[in-house]
């Protein structure tokens, strides 16, 4: 796909947006220097653009155990899993930023274990590797190994949530070639 569209669908642009949710958009150009093409993708339906607003926020932005940097890691390595061209790219540049280490965006987008991880990091992205790939085999053992890590129960609830919200946005990104900004390309490097 060689254009600036954000997916590959043929859907209405962004003229029906709330005044909430220009706002919002408006908030992104400032913070960001652009609008995150996931958000504009969502914006053909201004209630599904307010749903994925609210759980994102939810997700990676509210009060949590998990730091911001560990939330992203997690989305990194998720969508490595699934091998999402627009999450890894978008979120591999968030990783870059909060820890200040640009090789580490990369590490964790090939291969998380070959990263110089803390053993609490360590453990919560083996969880999130394996529940991405084999979640019917998660059992007590694996979220025993979350708290001997230091994970209390409500930190293993926000681990889960942020590796089934990732697990949705690969794949309607992949689903409908979902393109990242071309600005995270080059970000926190």
């Amino acid at each position: 796909m060689a254009t600036d569209r954000p997916i590959a669908l043929n859907l209405p642009g962004e003229g029906e947006l709330t005044e909430r949710q220009r706002a919002y958009f408006d908030k992104c150009i400032e913070k960001l220097g652009m609008v995150p093409n996931v958000l504009r993708a969502y914006a053909f339906n201004p209630d599904k653009l307010d749903a994925f607003i609210r759980m994102y926020n939810d997700v990676m932005l509210a009060e949590s155990g998990l730091s911001k940097l560990e939330r992203e890691m997690i989305a990194v390595v998720v969508s490595s899993v699934n091998r999402c061209y627009y999450c890894l790219t978008a979120h591999g540049a968030a990783v870059r930023q909060y820890s200040g280490n640009p090789e580490l965006g990369e590490q964790l987008v090939m291969n998380y274990r070959a990263a110089d991880l803390a053993p609490r990091q360590r453990a919560m992205l083996d969880f999130a590797w394996n529940l991405t790939e084999r979640p019917w085999e998660i059992d007590e053992p694996d979220r025993a190994a979350l708290r001997q890590a230091g994970f209390s129960d409500r930190d293993i609830w926000d681990i889960a949530a942020v590796v089934g919200f990732f697990n949705m946005s690969n794949r309607i990104a992949t689903a409908t070639d979902m393109r990242p900004n071309r600005e995270y390309h080059g970000q926190h490097r």
